[in-house]
């Protein structure tokens, strides 16, 4: 019966040891990376948009030269 008690202390002592050190082997200490701030689809919408407005100016500028050579009347 002595040994079923001491085996049982043991085993207590040892269950004792790994409660507690086993959820900080669990744990992470770094915090998450942060979110990007830009996924780099805004800079590309904005070079979009700026080549768009180069096209929309060239057209207006070279339309009335292109337009002048033409008689209709």
């Amino acid at each position: 019966m002595a040994i079923v008690k001491v085996s049982f202390g043991v085993l207590a002592i040892i269950a004792l040891i790994f409660s507690i050190v086993l959820p900080s082997v669990q744990a992470d200490s770094r915090a998450p990376a942060p979110a990007p701030a830009s996924d780099g689809t805004s800079i590309d919408q904005g070079i979009a948009y700026v080549l768009m407005l180069a096209a929309l100016v060239l057209t207006y500028l070279i339309h009335p030269l292109d337009a002048s050579s033409y008689n209709f009347f």
